[in-house]
């Protein structure tokens, strides 16, 4: 199956094993409930989806890659300890607790998490020493005399033996205990991840060109071939950072991911040509429906890959703002909430042992971007907060901090009881608000343009090809692109999409926005 497919798996089983029966027991026991084992190929996302699955399901993640792990970190460290049996003591071999039970623990301590996924990778490639003690584990989720505790699923994961010679086969009784999975590099399914990860467009549409470069694991006469779903994400993600620092992208980094000559030469080449469409087509022009006559004309005589590759330039600068416009009015809506708690610490009028309302407000922001705060940094220390929670944070933080500093400006941050001071925090509080009210606007307006210019543009120069097939495919599937539209909808994608008529506007929450009373 693909790596979506195992995620739905996985996904399901742990929903399934945290289930309870009417006196709160799980309704499989701990010790039956079978590990799960991702076999597949290098670089394919295995650990990628454990992380998705925790955030999702808002449980803690261990992970381990059992590799670096001998018997003694595994196990635990001995010891002596004298015990008595009978009338007599005798000297017995303890172990400390195993460091990877510990680490579990660790967590449940500091994220305040008690159920989670321990996840071991490279299961299948222990040494030697440690082989018959992971294989007791796998049976009985046990270290020495230390468990795994409850609540806590154990997933594994490990390479075919084509991939890594240090594979250990498991016996059948080992195997008669896992729930085993097989995963497959599968470029359809990794698209959808890409699209919403923002992967480099000139990363989207080689792979769109020459599928068949998204995935090598092979020996040649060479050496090592290797080139994986891992290494494109990672290649992309530098790419974007080479550009953001004006460093020039060549052969010699693109081979330090893209293990391939062939693949390595032939992708550096198009993103050359690449660079040349982006500079030669001017996408701010053709977004703000200025595109020249000479761009309209070129983009008609193109070829094929030179059409992609135009439109993957398109939909990327359209994407980042169709992502911020998500990020700002999730900003907004959570502020929405906090806004209550705001008013109400505004009107109270206080007493000598009460800070006034101006006071009562300062502490009300001071408190929340605090709690706020340390969400976004124990996310941070486990890796369980996604990326767009984390700039939503941000966001929500920095509005706090700002109006908590213009309150402090102000001098509205005492004690007292002048009714009027908690008025005059409410309007600094709501300046703030306003003002990232209007950027928001402003962002829509611009977006709603984009879109309409965009697809006007593809309407004058492909009236007859696949781009426009290409183009509402792709605001389809993307979660920001579905999002925007189902908030703002968008006159001419659902023109070019008929069946998606259906697709109801939600503009509740977007009038919610427009007309929020502080």
């Amino acid at each position: 199956m693909n790596i979506k497919e195992a995620k739905e798996q996985i996904r399901n089983a742990i929903i399934a094993y945290f289930t309870t029966d009417e006196y709160g027991d799980y309704e499989i026991a701990t010790e039956d409930q079978r590990p799960v084992f991702l076999m597949g190929p290098p670089g394919i996302g295995k650990t990628a989806i454990m992380q998705q699955i925790a955030t999702e399901l808002g449980i803690g993640l261990v992970s381990y890659s059992m590799t670096h792990h001998t018997r003694q970190s595994a196990l635990g460290l001995p010891f002596i300890q004298t015990k008595k049996y009978g009338d007599k003591e005798y000297s017995v071999s303890e172990y400390t607790m195993s460091e990877i039970i510990a680490s579990v623990y660790d967590t449940m301590e500091e994220t305040g998490v008690d159920r989670g996924i321990l996840f071991l990778d490279e299961i299948n490639c222990v040494s030697e020493t440690l082989a018959p003690s992971m294989l007791q584990f796998l049976q009985y989720k046990m270290f020495g005399r230390h468990r795994v505790p409850d609540g806590w699923i154990v997933v594994t994961a490990g390479n075919p033996p084509e991939y890594n010679n240090s594979v250990r086969e498991f016996d059948t009784v080992t195997w008669d205990r896992m729930k085993r999975i097989d995963i497959e590099p599968d470029y359809r399914i990794w698209k959808e991840y890409a699209a919403d990860r923002g992967v480099h467009p000139s990363v989207s549409t080689y792979l769109d060109i020459k599928t068949g470069d998204f995935y090598k694991v092979e020996s040649t006469v060479e050496g090592k071939s290797i080139v994986t779903a891992r290494a494109w994400l990672n290649l992309s993600d530098m790419i974007r950072l080479y550009e953001k620092n004006h460093i020039t992208v060549d052969e010699k980094m693109i081979g330090q991911y893209l293990q391939d000559k062939k693949v390595a030469k032939s992708f550096a080449n198009y993103y050359d040509l690449f660079n040349k469409y982006r500079s030669d087509y001017q996408i701010d022009d053709i977004l703000s429906g200025k595109a020249s006559e000479t761009v309209r004309k070129r983009a008609r005589t193109a070829k094929y890959d030179e059409r992609l590759s135009l439109l993957g330039l398109i939909l990327d600068k359209v994407g980042k703002d169709l992502r911020q416009a998500y990020y700002e009015e999730q900003i907004l809506l959570e502020q929405k909430e906090l806004f209550g708690k705001i008013k109400a610490a505004a009107e109270r009028n206080g007493d000598a042992a009460q800070s006034s309302g101006a006071g009562a407000v300062y502490d009300l922001l001071c408190r929340e971007a605090a709690e706020l705060k340390d969400e976004l940094e124990t996310g941070k220390k486990t890796a369980l907060i996604s990326d767009d929670r984390r700039r939503i944070l941000h966001g929500i933080i920095s509005d706090l901090d700002n109006s908590a500093r213009a309150l402090a400006e102000a001098g509205l941050t005492g004690q007292g009881a002048q009714s009027d001071e908690g008025k005059a925090a409410l309007d600094v509080v709501r300046g703030v608000f306003n003002a990232r009210r209007a950027d928001y606007r402003a962002l829509i307006q611009k977006t709603d343009a984009e879109l309409e210019n965009m697809f006007l543009f593809a309407e004058d120069v492909f009236p007859d090809g696949q781009e426009m097939l290409i183009i509402v495919t792709e605001l389809t599937k993307g979660f920001y692109s579905a999002h925007y539209i189902s908030r703002h909808g968008c006159r001419k994608y659902f023109a070019h999409n008929k069946e998606l008529l259906f697709y109801e506007r939600q503009t509740e929450i977007v009038r919610e926005i427009e007309n929020l009373e502080l």
